[in-house]
């Protein structure tokens, strides 16, 4: 790791923020990202306070033969967001939000989070889909596609994007939208940062009521197969205006779970709306009668904005992690016995397996719409995701997470995958999830990152 050659006194010359270097006291603050996995040493990182900052410091990098990541906010289990002696693009100074609340529109800047998108937007009772872990970046989701609690209602992150300010890897800033370079506009919803560095998002927002009632059912494993079935059943059949997931878990240490079941392996089935807490246990009867008995509840009203932050405990920066997803048509009985069975031999008490229905909202976007990898018809995601709090168990649990993905992989489809949940570096695994769009999107890169400058993701070649 060097930086000789780099002229950083030239760089701090023309960028209007910071420029750190291995020198600087802030070096390894700065270079943290959420991942534990990774202790990369970039040669320079740069902060820049504005769109012609970014691009004044990738020409640079450019200039200088150095090889360039970017982050938003840095909460990738890949490690993307930064290389050893390259320039990393921190674009966390760019976190400015506006929300026009008459035309129902918010600009959010490339280095936000999505803790700050959902107070801004719930202060006028709108929302727009976001990530589970608030810390999230906005970008980094939005460009991968984007799945939330409010997937059913609103569709993915890049659904709603109506425009955006684009770096493009020539140095260049331009406008992608419907009207203007409406093929950059499609390539960057799902395509990933493959395209352009995104300084400014402009989303559609949605009428979202800032308090909702939760409803959450647990079992534990030798219930959890007839459980699962209605849960899966439940989740099938929601009315609009609902959402919810399942989880397989380890009973959190907080009031509402007996202490019996604390850090136990279990398996939930959560249930979201936004009208009344009547209406709520209307919604989720049929699951309560046809389900054995769950271990514990917890029926809840709850802002929207908490309910985005409920799983950050469970995701503290630092620690090694490591995932694999699928998507699967149906929740069937194989597949739950599956999870059943193996759920329980992971070693992390952090170590998840979410499970989302894509439906709904999702699902009636006609898949031509957008560039995110894959078919729109309903079905399901199940990610396997290990976070381990002791290091050395990590291999142990890469291990669980493989196997266990491997065993799933029978029922899984092979027209879809999720971009945002892809760790290892699988080009095949890439154009899989992509399917017939991979060659669209391989052409549109040779037309705006014809050299891969923006390679550190999960790359799309220039054809």
């Amino acid at each position: 790791m060097t930086t000789a050659g780099i002229d950083i006194e030239g760089l701090r010359a023309i960028i209007d923020g910071a420029v750190i270097t291995p020198k600087d006291a802030e070096y390894d603050v700065a270079r943290q990202i959420w991942s534990g996995c990774f202790d990369r040493r970039p040669a320079v990182i740069v902060q820049p306070a504005s769109a012609a900052g970014v691009a004044r410091a990738l020409l640079h990098a450019r200039r200088h033969g150095l090889d360039v990541t970017v982050r938003g906010g840095g909460h990738n289990y890949a490690g993307h967001a930064v290389a050893d002696d390259a320039m990393l693009i921190d674009l966390g100074a760019l976190d400015g939000i506006t929300v026009d609340p008459v035309g129902k529109t918010a600009t959010v800047g490339g280095g936000a989070t999505w803790a700050q998108v959902d107070a801004a937007t719930a202060a006028h009772a709108l929302a727009v889909t976001g990530g589970f872990i608030s810390d999230t970046g906005v970008g980094g989701l939005t460009l991968g596609g984007g799945m939330g609690w409010l997937t059913s209602l609103f569709g993915l992150s890049c659904d709603s994007v109506i425009s955006a300010h684009v770096v493009t890897a020539d140095g260049h800033i331009v406008t992608a939208s419907a009207a203007e370079n409406a093929d950059l506009h499609w390539a960057l919803r799902g395509g990933g940062g493959n395209f352009g560095i995104v300084t400014e998002f402009t989303f559609a927002l949605h009428d979202l009521p800032p308090l909702g009632q939760l409803t959450m059912l647990y079992w534990t494993p030798p219930d959890a197969p007839a459980g699962l079935a209605a849960g899966a059943a439940c989740l099938r059949e929601l009315p609009e205006g609902y959402s919810g997931a399942i989880l397989a878990v380890s009973a959190p240490p907080l009031p509402f779970v007996p202490q019996e079941y604390q850090g136990r392996p279990g398996f939930v089935t959560a249930v979201i709306g936004f009208g009344t807490a009547e209406e709520l246990a209307e919604v989720v009867a049929p699951l309560r009668a046809a389900a054995p008995a769950p271990a514990w509840d917890l029926v809840t009203p709850i802002p929207y904005t908490a309910l985005q932050q409920m799983f950050d405990d469970a995701a503290p920066r630092g620690l090694p992690a490591y995932e694999k997803s699928l998507y699967i048509d149906d929740l069937n009985d194989e597949v739950i016995a599956e999870l059943v069975h193996r759920f329980p031999r992971r070693h992390s008490p952090l170590t998840i397996a979410p499970i989302f229905p894509l439906r709904g909202r999702y699902a009636e976007i006609p898949d031509a719409a957008t560039a995110f990898g894959g078919s729109r018809q309903p079905c399901w995601a199940i990610n396997l995701s290990a976070l381990c709090t002791d290091p050395s168990d990590f291999d142990a649990e890469r291990a669980w997470v493989r196997d266990t993905w491997e065993a799933l992989l029978p029922h899984a489809r092979s027209d879809a995958g999720y971009i945002n949940f892809l760790v290892d570096d699988d080009q095949q695994r890439i154009r899989d999830t992509y399917g017939d769009k991979y060659s669209r999107l391989a052409a549109l890169k040779a037309i705006w990152d014809p050299d891969n400058v923006l390679r550190h993701n999960a790359n799309i070649r220039p054809a």
